[in-house]
C-alpha cells in the first residue's frame, strides 16, 4: 500500500533543495514511483500549501517543478534579496527583453528599429546570461540570426509558457490618451506659413 504523506514529504523535501525546476519524471525516477502519481501528489501539496497560506508554493514551470516564495510576501522576499544583487539588467536589457518576449522570433535589426539604438550589445548580455537564444535565421538578405527566450526566461518569470505573459495592451495607454497626447504635440508644433 502507498503511503501518500511520506510521498509528498520526500518530494517537497527535494523540491526544498533543488537549485532548479526538476520535472516529474526525474522525481518519479529518485523515489521509484509513476510520473502521473509524483504530479498529483504535487499537485496536492501545491494546494496544502495555498490554503495554509505558507510563505512558499509549489510551482509548476516550462521546466519542471518548483518551490519558491508566496506572491503573498513578495515585497520582503525582494527587498530581501535585492540588498546585495550585482548581476541585475539595465532598463535597457529588460526592454530588449521584453520586446523579444512579445514579438519573438524577432532579429536584431528588428529589436534596434523598436528601441531606436543599437542593441548587439544587450543582445550577447541576454544570450550570455541564457535567458535568449537563436531560434534560427530570417529568410531573405543576409539571413539575419532570429531570437527568442528561453526555458530560463520563463522560470524565471514565474511562467508555465509564453501565453502566460500579461497582455501587452496591458502595458499602453489607453487609444484615446494617445489621440488626445497626438493633438496635443500637433497643435505645440503647428507653425504657420509665413508669405
Amino acid at each position: 500500500m502507498r503511503d501518500e504523506r511520506s510521498l509528498e514529504q520526500k518530494l517537497e523535501a527535494m523540491l526544498t533543495v533543488a537549485l532548479e525546476p526538476i520535472s516529474a519524471e526525474e522525481l518519479a525516477d529518485v523515489v521509484d514511483d509513476d510520473a502521473d502519481v509524483v504530479s498529483a501528489s504535487l499537485r496536492a501539496l501545491r494546494q496544502e500549501f495555498l490554503v495554509q497560506r505558507r510563505g512558499f508554493q509549489i510551482v509548476e514551470l516550462a521546466s519542471g517543478w518548483v518551490m519558491q516564495s508566496s506572491p503573498d510576501v513578495a515585497a520582503w522576499v525582494t527587498k530581501f534579496a535585492n540588498r546585495d544583487v550585482s548581476h541585475r539588467l539595465s532598463s535597457a536589457a529588460l526592454e530588449s527583453l521584453a520586446i523579444i518576449a512579445y514579438r519573438q522570433p524577432v532579429s536584431r535589426a528588428q529589436i534596434t528599429a523598436l528601441r531606436g539604438v543599437n542593441v548587439d550589445g544587450v543582445v550577447r548580455l541576454l544570450e550570455q546570461r541564457g535567458y535568449i537564444e537563436e531560434l534560427g535565421r530570417a529568410p531573405g538578405p543576409g539571413q539575419p540570426i532570429l531570437y527568442g527566450t528561453t526555458e530560463l526566461f520563463l522560470d524565471r518569470m514565474g511562467l508555465a509558457a509564453l501565453s502566460e505573459l500579461p497582455p501587452i495592451e496591458e502595458f499602453m495607454p489607453p487609444v484615446e490618451t494617445a489621440h488626445a497626447l497626438a493633438d496635443e504635440m500637433a497643435n505645440q508644433f503647428d507653425v504657420t506659413e509665413v508669405n
